[in-house]
C-alpha cells in the first residue's frame, strides 16, 4: 500500500490511447486529454465567471484533472459504443467506480481515502462545475475529431464523432460559455482550409439550427 503505485500510474495514463484500434494521423493519451480538458474548462469557466457566476475553480479543476483516471484500468471506449445506450453507459461507470474503488483502498493509506474517492468520482453532474467539465470534454473531442477530418483521415468514425461531441455540447446550449464557443470560436475552426469543409460546415450549421428550434 502506497502512494507510490498512485505516482507511478500516472505515467501509464500517457500509454492510454484515445480511440484504439482505428488509423489516426495523431495519437492522444488519456494523460494529454486530461490536460487539454482542464486548460479548456479553465476557460469556459471564466467566460462563466465574467458573466456573473459563480465558479468554485477549486472542485472545477479536481474535476476536470481527474474525469477520465478510471481509463487507466478500463482503457478508452470509443464514444459511439459507450454511449450507445443509458443502460450500457450505466455499466460502463459501474465497472470503472468499481475498479477504483478497489485501487484506492489497496494503495491509499486510510487517512486520504475518502479524499480520492470523492475526487475520482463521476465529476458530469448538474452543478456548474459538472456541466462545465461536460462541454470542456466534448470540445477536445469535437478537436481531436476534427483534426483527423482536416488531414483527410478515411475513417468515418471522426465525422460520427465529431457529430456526437457537437450534439452533446448543444445540449448546454442555455450555458454563456457555450453560446461564445458557438458564436466565436467554432466559426473561427470551420473557416480553417481542409477538403471536408462544406460538408462538415453544413453538418455544423444544421445541427445548431435544429438546436435553435427545440
Amino acid at each position: 500500500m502506497g502512494i507510490h503505485h498512485y505516482f507511478k500510474s500516472l505515467s501509464d495514463l500517457e500509454k492510454i490511447y484515445r480511440c484504439p484500434g482505428k488509423f489516426k494521423f495523431q495519437e492522444h493519451s488519456v494523460a494529454s486529454h486530461s490536460f487539454k480538458v482542464t486548460k479548456i474548462a479553465q476557460f469556459l469557466g471564466t467566460v462563466e465567471e465574467m458573466e456573473g457566476q459563480k465558479v468554485d475553480w477549486r472542485l472545477l479543476y479536481e474535476k476536470a484533472l481527474n474525469h477520465d483516471y478510471a481509463e487507466l484500468f478500463t482503457g478508452d471506449i470509443k464514444t459511439p459504443v459507450k454511449y450507445a445506450s443509458k443502460e450500457l453507459k450505466r455499466l460502463f461507470n459501474e465497472v470503472e467506480e468499481e475498479m477504483t474503488r478497489k485501487f484506492v483502498e489497496k494503495e491509499f493509506p486510510p487517512e486520504f481515502q475518502n479524499v480520492y474517492l470523492g475526487r475520482f468520482k463521476e465529476g458530469k453532474d448538474d452543478t456548474l462545475e459538472g456541466r462545465i467539465l461536460s462541454v470542456a470534454d466534448k470540445i477536445d473531442l469535437l478537436y481531436e475529431s476534427f483534426g483527423e477530418i482536416q488531414k483527410e483521415n478515411p475513417e468515418t468514425l471522426f465525422m460520427e464523432i465529431y457529430e456526437e461531441a457537437l450534439s452533446t455540447i448543444l445540449l448546454f446550449k442555455d450555458m454563456t460559455c457555450v453560446q461564445y464557443f458557438l458564436d466565436q470560436i467554432l466559426p473561427e475552426m470551420l473557416r480553417e482550409r481542409f477538403i471536408e469543409q462544406s460538408e462538415l460546415t453544413a453538418i455544423t450549421e444544421r445541427m445548431i439550427e435544429e438546436s435553435r428550434s427545440r
